[in-house]
């Protein structure tokens, strides 16, 4: 059994974006990223009418709120599962008060609409090597976070948003004529990403399927995908810089590097077909994501600006 869950937020265009994987190996039964806590009870109540017979993981990719903020309504549902994220990640989950007023910080009314996360239980966490044990491998992706990790489960790769946000525009599954945006956080280091995707194409052979957080699932060449994924953030920070450049704009200055946005976007277009085909998305999750590469946008701004 494998299956996506949807948990859509009460925000414009934030449907068919955040996500819950499902699913069993070896026996076991576990979630990926459990998402927001405002989705928390829909997820529980999805999880319930699947008629698990127990869940014994709760792997998080990272303790963004919108990827772990609901662990602990899962928990309270199913206190025998056992949660499993970065260790640099687990006091967060045991006390996140800092991660919900850096949360607060960073995604303003974002934050505020996903919820406050709830805390943890130190007992619940366990480490990689009592995943492995059971068939899962963890392998650290860090770039779009220092403490993001990927599963690797079967045939199934539970990759987070180590290579990105996509979508398969409702073409095959199998399809390379697909959405593919970088995620890349305010403190961005492009070497540390592309390390991330390539850990993931060391591994032999790479699973069939690769489970995006957001969103959905690709079955093609996966090795393939995650090359162009590399390709992409070299292609972005090139393109980026290569525009300020040409506009006379130092990375550090705020305002000048906010009115190029617009440009960046129209040059991105022009050079990654893979970020272009954005323009087919429906209208409200088009605005969604001109909204998210501004994000990823302020994060390859910011990198350039300390190579300065």
């Amino acid at each position: 059994m494998l299956q996506l869950i949807d948990l859509d937020q009460e925000l414009p265009g934030q449907r068919r974006f955040i996500s819950s994987w499902v699913g069993t190996h070896q026996g076991r039964y576990f979630v990926v990223d459990p998402g927001p806590p405002a989705t928390g009870d829909f997820l529980v109540a999805s999880l319930e009418a699947l008629h698990l017979p127990r869940l014994d993981f709760i792997l998080l990719t990272h303790i963004h709120l919108d990827h772990a903020g609901a662990t602990s309504q899962v928990l309270k549902r199913w206190p025998e599962a056992q949660v499993f994220c970065h260790p640099v990640g687990r006091p967060h989950l045991v006390d996140p008060s800092r991660l919900w007023m850096g949360s607060l910080k960073v995604l303003g009314h974002k934050a505020e609409v996903y919820g406050e996360p709830q805390p943890v239980a130190e007992s619940a966490l366990v480490g990689g090597a009592f995943l492995l044990e059971h068939g899962i491998k963890v392998v650290e992706t860090p770039g779009h976070a220092a403490h993001h990790v990927s599963f690797f489960c079967g045939e199934n790769l539970f990759l987070g948003e180590s290579a990105g946000t996509f979508s398969n525009l409702d073409r095959d599954t199998e399809s390379l004529e697909c959405y593919l945006r970088p995620a890349t956080p305010p403190r961005f280091f492009p070497d540390v990403a592309d390390r991330s995707l390539l850990s993931m194409l060391e591994e032999v052979p790479l699973p069939k399927r690769l489970c995006f957080a957001h969103h959905g699932m690709f079955t093609g060449d996966g090795a393939a995908l995650l090359k162009q994924a590399r390709h992409q953030l070299k292609l972005w920070v090139e393109v980026v810089g290569q525009t300020m450049l040409e506009a006379r704009v130092e990375a550090t200055d705020d305002a000048a590097v906010q009115n190029l946005i617009p440009v960046f976007m129209q040059q991105l277009r022009l050079a990654d077909p893979f970020f272009s085909r954005g323009q087919e998305l429906p209208e409200d999750i088009r605005q969604r994501e001109e909204d998210f590469t501004r994000q990823t946008l302020r994060g390859i701004t910011g990198y350039l600006a300390g190579c300065r």
